[in-house]
């Protein structure tokens, strides 16, 4: 048996046969991370002390019999690094909060911990969720599993290269502008943003508040759904949060309307990707779907839409990370002379160039003068951005889009050219601004002279609706 190559309803059906046991589920994943992890680096923090204890809890309710095993339980899984696990270290992949200590679980942590989940570690991430290719982390850069020459995609992706390099079963991530479907496209593996709301929040460092969503990464679309069901629900630690019943209804792909919105078809888009996202397509079609064109007016205002709102809500934010209140501090340095410079000399030296580029941005956009002609317009626009979704949502039953427009580029390729880097979210971002799910899926591989790469397309449901999106992505993964 390969437990790496088993998915999670398989693994829980040996645990219970008792042909393995969670420890020795958790011991393979940890020396598997201790002998190959130094080639990808997708962890941070290795919590193996925690994982040991978690798994001899798991095996103990399977030995005693009369308590059922939820299906994550005794799985092992890892954890972005910026989402809170009581007294491990969360840094956020921040030189200003690398000796931080978590004094509690984040909800989403609390429930896997509940449900016997075994948590090996915390991932490597762009610094506070600022970037596309995890080059931005303060500690080192994460290579990616399928060609290490290459990004794993970002802001999580140490989650997807630990999943797609079988260092775990599942991971989770944060999605504030595609954070989980950009790296889980660059990585070949399969990643959920939920809806605004269908998890809590409640543990997770903020970058955007009104944006950012906590989901998984698994190798397929069922263990994703898995991982979902058991995280998602209200939480009364996150107003925002709520609970939701979703229709029992199979989904007939005969009667499955799949939009297509034009707009994402535009030139600038890598020729390989636009090949294997027209040739999913055509594959639905040949299911039985329905292909509508669709329209997304507004599509080109949604990257300075998204970073007007992001910035400026990182800017309020990320003012707690000060010296006094969290983080590293200056307040002994002498060239310090009041508490003002305790402020600017521990955010100066803390904070990563990313970082502070878009603090200035979000502080820039929020000051009088300003608010108006970009901030409150940005939000217009966003309601704009919704609308069109509820539009495009009325005419199909999903929408299928790319989601990158290039493929994993090379370490180092866009670090230079902060505008270059933003457009790798260009088919994510418009998600996250209209509050609406997306599941992330391998479309398809493309076979290059250094080896082959996968290509990533997007499912994208009305809110709630994240059962559709399952259902049509395992319908796609059983041909594909």
């Amino acid at each position: 048996m390969e437990p790496d190559k088993l998915s999670i309803r398989q693994l829980h059906q040996e645990l219970i046969d008792k042909k393995i046991s969670a420890a020795e589920l958790a011991k393979f994943f940890l020396d598997k991370i201790k002998k190959e992890d130094s080639k990808i680096r997708s962890f941070i923090t290795i919590t193996e002390e925690l994982a040991l204890k978690q798994a001899k809890m798991a095996d103990e309710i399977i030995a005693k019999g009369n308590e059922e095993l939820p299906l994550v339980g005794g799985i092992p899984c890892a954890i972005k690094d910026n989402i809170l696990i009581d007294g491990i270290r969360c840094t956020s992949a921040s030189k200003i909060l690398e000796s931080y200590t978590a004094p509690y679980d984040a909800t989403v942590v609390k429930k896997l911990k509940d449900q016997g989940a075994v948590i090996l570690g915390k991932t490597n991430m762009d610094e506070f969720a600022m970037g596309s290719s995890t080059e931005n982390s303060a500690f080192f850069v994460t290579r990616n599993p399928r060609d290490t020459s290459r990004v794993p995609g970002g802001s999580s992706g140490g989650s997807a290269a630990a999943v797609a390099a079988d260092f775990c079963k599942f991971s989770l991530g944060s999605d504030t502008g595609g954070s989980i479907r950009q790296p889980a496209s660059f990585c070949g593996v399969a990643g959920l943003k939920p809806t605004y709301g269908a998890v809590s929040r409640y543990g997770v460092m903020a970058f955007a508040s009104s944006l950012d969503q906590i989901g998984p990464f698994a190798k397929n679309s069922e263990d994703c759904q898995v991982v979902f069901d058991a995280i998602k629900g209200r939480d009364p630690l996150d107003s925002t949060s709520l609970d939701t019943v979703e229709s029992q209804e199979e989904l007939n792909l005969k009667n499955l309307r799949i939009g297509v919105p034009k707009e994402y078809f535009v030139s600038g888009m890598d020729k390989d990707v636009e090949k294997t996202i027209k040739s999913a397509i055509e594959k639905y079609e040949k299911m039985g779907a329905k292909i509508v064109e669709v329209s997304l007016p507004h599509t080109e205002y949604a990257l300075p839409c998204y970073y007007i709102i992001a910035t400026a809500e990182a800017s309020a934010n990320l003012a707690r990370y000060d010296g006094i209140k969290y983080g590293s501090s200056e307040v002994n340095n002498p060239e310090v002379k009041d508490l003002l410079g305790v402020y600017i000399k521990s955010r100066e030296k803390y904070f990563g160039s990313e970082v502070k580029r878009r603090i200035m941005l979000g502080t820039y956009v929020l000051s009088s003068g300003y608010y108006d002609a970009y901030y409150k317009r940005a939000q217009k626009v966003r309601t704009l951005i919704k609308n069109d979704f509820e539009k495009a949502l009325s005419q199909a039953d999903i929408l299928l889009t790319p989601v990158s427009p290039t493929l994993p580029f090379k370490i180092g390729e866009k670090m230079d050219d902060p505008l270059s880097m933003y457009l790798s979210d260009i088919y994510t971002i418009s998600v996250n601004l209209a509050g609406v799910g997306a599941l992330s899926l391998p479309a398809g591989w493309v076979d290059l002279p250094s080896g082959r790469l996968p290509v990533g397309m997007q499912l994208i449901a009305k809110p709630f609706e994240e059962k559709k999106m399952f259902q049509a992505a395992a319908a796609f993964e059983k041909i594909n």
